[in-house]
């Protein structure tokens, strides 16, 4: 299987994880509950923490939840990341708590001198710093050039950031421009890839409700993906926060990116079908959750697709009348009847090496 090239960026570190260079797409998330409340918050952070989530964002709106940040970046399981607006003084704040990154806007702090202070604060603690730009934050002399906040013009108010960064020899950088608009931010991110080399963080923001906000970041996100754009994202839906996990895990599974989990090839059936795939199929997808493995499973239906599909896949069901021929590296192992396929492919993931 062709893994997408990635592009080259430089390293930068966020607590524990590693953003860029030669090391996974990360897939993070950010909490909805009131950072004030540290409880639900923590309990929150775990679970998405037991999804998979390697970074999390905390809201900072206001000073209740600015003072509990300290208790949460002692407690957090997660490398945290405080979600600063408009207030510099939150900022500094934050990076005195101990958060390992901060993402602001630059472009709502006031000025370039706030940025430098925050940069310098950041330069002090070690902690990255995530340049974000949308649509509300480009600069009113970009907005009169080009149009609006176009791609280009929100490429651009990044670029005057990094500058800014730079000639602050400050280099815990990581970029992102997004947009509710999944061709925007596909075009964005291209210009910006080629632009700099700093890691990029890649969404779609405000995506949407669970089922058309997943497919929607898939578009976007997969497009880049595949150009070799992203060293980490998060899938931004509406509601709980840790469906937003497996959903960023499938997406970098589809785009061939990252596997830490078996994916499940099936055929979409038809009228050579003589056993009950649909069922067998998502029995399998659903206790293969638990087996953390980049396998691939192939699910097939008949003997046209079957074959084939078993050589390329580490594990496959090729199947018959009421029965199906096992194959495991390619080669036929076994003929199962249907009631026992389920767990003679869970039974070759467990011990697959």
């Amino acid at each position: 299987m062709k893994i997408p090239k990635r592009r080259k960026t430089r390293e930068v570190r966020a607590g524990g994880v590693i953003i860029g260079g030669k090391a996974p797409v990360s897939v993070q998330s950010m909490t909805c509950t009131q950072t004030s409340d540290i409880r639900a918050t923590l309990a929150q952070i775990r679970r998405l923490a037991k999804a998979g989530c390697e970074l999390v964002r905390v809201a900072v709106p206001d000073s209740a939840a600015l003072s509990a940040l300290s208790a949460l970046t002692k407690s957090s399981p997660l490398p945290l990341v405080a979600d600063i607006h408009f207030k510099v003084d939150f900022a500094l704040g934050a990076l005195e708590a101990g958060c390992d990154k901060i993402r602001i806007n630059p472009g709502n702090l006031g000025g370039l001198k706030p940025f430098q202070t925050v940069l310098r604060k950041a330069a002090g603690t070690g902690a990255a710093i995530r340049i974000g730009v949308n649509s509300g934050s480009v600069e009113k002399d970009l907005l009169n050039r080009y149009g609006g906040p176009t791609p280009q013009a929100m490429v651009e108010s990044a670029l005057r950031f990094i500058e800014t960064a730079e000639k602050c020899r400050f280099h815990q950088l990581v970029v992102s421009i997004k947009s509710s608009h999944a061709p925007d931010a596909v075009e964005a991110n291209r210009l910006l890839s080629k632009a700099m080399d700093y890691p990029i963080h890649i969404g779609i923001t405000e995506a949407g409700t669970q089922h058309y906000g997943t497919l929607k970041s898939a578009v976007g996100l997969g497009a880049l993906l595949l150009d070799g754009i992203g060293d980490t994202l998060r899938v931004s839906l509406t509601g709980d926060p840790v469906l937003e996990i497996p959903a960023a895990f499938d997406i970098l599974k589809a785009a061939g990116v990252r596997l830490v989990s078996p994916e499940v090839i099936s055929c979409p059936t038809c009228g050579r079908l003589q056993y009950n795939m649909d069922k067998v199929a998502r029995e399998i997808e659903k206790k293969l959750q638990t087996i953390r493995k980049p396998l691939r499973v192939a699910v097939m239906g008949c003997v046209v697709n079957g074959p084939g599909e078993a050589k390329e896949a580490d594990i496959a069901l090729a199947g018959g009348r009421n029965s199906a021929l096992l194959f495991v590296r390619g080669k036929k192992v076994a003929q199962v009847r249907e009631d026992e396929m389920v767990e003679a492919v869970i039974a070759a993931a467990k011990s697959f090496q």
